[in-house]
């Protein structure tokens, strides 16, 4: 599998969510992030926006959401429970393996994701997160977890002008769980779940702040 080009492609796809306003509806709103859906083009369910300002420079919130083994991302983020570095494909690129602990009071097993992560930096100060699924030799499916996949998906830290103390988070969520669940269940869970993680990003932003 050419790893590179699918990298490549995904970071060019999660640009254009962000870019194209047309077709979302909101769907759960807080202080801290406006949540909104449109049916996926990839998989038959729904991508799902978060958009939301975080507290705190762009180089600490990007140092909570940089998806690295050992990084911070495990110690905050209630939907991951473990982070793996499958194979370095090249310096930005890489194949990781992610753990989900069971969500929705159980109904949702513990689940993992063999993706392929592009970290991507642009000129004006943007740097983002780019993932979607892969098949990987060295992970196959594993007893005791529900092999889930995730189709374009990541997240944006954008530098806000003149404000170097707040950041633009974009997330997108574009997850096919995998198993038997009933639609309602995955429908509910991610836009909770996202308001969950914007919430938790904050504090988690905040408490190296005060480091």
């Amino acid at each position: 599998m050419d790893f590179v080009h699918k990298a490549n492609t995904v970071a060019d796809c999660l640009l254009g969510f962000k870019k194209d306003e047309s077709g979302w509806k909101t769907c759960k709103k807080s202080n801290d992030v406006v949540v909104s859906w449109r049916p996926s083009t990839e998989f038959p369910g729904n991508v799902y926006k978060g958009e939301g300002v975080i507290n705190g420079s762009k180089e600490k919130v990007w140092e909570c959401l940089e998806p690295v083994p050992g990084g911070l991302r495990v110690k905050w983020d209630n939907n991951v429970k473990k982070f793996e570095l499958l194979e370095q494909v090249t310096e930005i690129i890489s194949v990781c393996r992610t753990v989900t602990p069971s969500a929705a009071m159980g109904i949702i097993a513990p689940r993992d994701f063999v993706d392929v992560v592009q970290i991507k930096q642009y000129e004006d100060g943007t740097i983002s997160s780019n993932a979607t699924n892969v098949v990987h030799p060295g992970c196959p499916p594993q007893s005791g977890f529900v092999r889930g996949f995730n189709h374009t998906c990541g997240c944006i830290c954008v530098p806000i002008s003149g404000e170097p103390n707040k950041t633009q988070v974009f997330s997108f969520f574009q997850t096919d769980l995998g198993g038997l669940l009933p639609r309602s269940v995955v429908d509910s869970f991610f836009p909770s779940s996202m308001v969950e993680f914007y919430s938790n990003l904050a504090k988690a932003v905040k408490s190296l702040k005060d480091h």
